[in-house]
């Protein structure tokens, strides 16, 4: 990846542009899945993934990597996550309970990391949930109809451990 950080930094690009335009695809994928080509909407997703995956890499590159920057990302990814699944429930790509149950605990995991960040306990994610989820789009709409409420509760049993785990471990802190 590092030929690719020399290009962004060469062009003056700070992680915090690649955040913003991740935001603003991730964003924009909503009224163009609902109203216009999946295509366009899939590419747009796509995009924000990717360059969700570069402002981290980049930001340490350019050695600027904040608390701030991180916490602006997080808040980013958790607006796309929030829209993009409001979009899915709406078009009734996914059920409401599973569609609300993915943003509750989604939330509540995305909270709880920031307090155990916060309260020095290590913390790591294996998976990223939401890009399985961004995955399963396609795959319910060309191959596999109906699927990505089966993704979404096997999403949420992992998401509904981390809470669990997370709970526990931020209780144990705790005077």
């Amino acid at each position: 990846m590092l030929p690719l950080l020399k290009l962004l930094e060469a062009g003056e690009v700070r992680a915090g542009h690649l955040t913003f335009l991740s935001l603003i695809a991730g964003l924009v994928f909503c009224p163009v899945f609902i109203w216009s080509s999946k295509p366009v909407a899939l590419s747009l997703l796509l995009l924000h993934v990717l360059l969700d995956r570069l402002d981290g890499p980049l930001a340490r590159h350019l050695g600027r990597a904040s608390d701030r920057g991180s916490f602006t990302d997080t808040m980013a990814d958790q607006v796309v996550v929030t829209f993009s699944t409001l979009t899915l429930i709406h078009v009734q790509l996914a059920s409401l309970w599973p569609g609300v149950m993915y943003l509750f605990f989604y939330t509540v995991v995305g909270l709880f990391a920031m307090a155990r960040n916060a309260m020095a306990i290590p913390y790591s994610w294996l998976v990223r949930p939401r890009f399985f989820v961004y995955l399963g789009i396609p795959v319910d709409l060309y191959l596999w109809p109906r699927s990505l409420d089966v993704l979404l509760w096997i999403v949420l049993a992992l998401l509904a451990w981390k809470v669990l785990t997370g709970f526990v471990n931020i209780r144990k802190r705790l005077n």
